[in-house]
């Protein structure tokens, strides 16, 4: 597969879980392991970047976590320059 697409009702990775203005729209694996390591990814965040990384690690290009309440989400995230969501690539 070149994508994974996790779907989920949160935005995508946030440095503070209480402030959707804080999404990071674009990380490399090894930001993502060291967020995990630093507790920022915490959580029910967890299983979904450790299945990111997985496919990375496994052959995918990129991995992107985006929130699938919006309307046109995944369209939104892969079509557009700024995304809806967190991109993870291997960087």
């Amino acid at each position: 597969a070149e994508r994974l697409i996790m779907m989920t009702d949160i935005a995508g990775i946030l440095r503070d879980p209480s402030d959707p203005a804080t999404l990071i729209p674009e990380i490399t694996v090894a930001e993502a392991k060291k967020l995990r390591e630093d507790g920022v990814i915490s959580g029910g965040m967890i299983p979904k970047v450790e299945a990111c990384l997985r496919a990375i690690s496994t052959g995918a290009k990129k991995a992107h976590i985006i929130d699938g309440r919006l309307p046109h989400s995944i369209i939104l995230e892969l079509f557009t320059a700024q995304g809806i969501g967190t991109e993870i690539v291997k960087g």
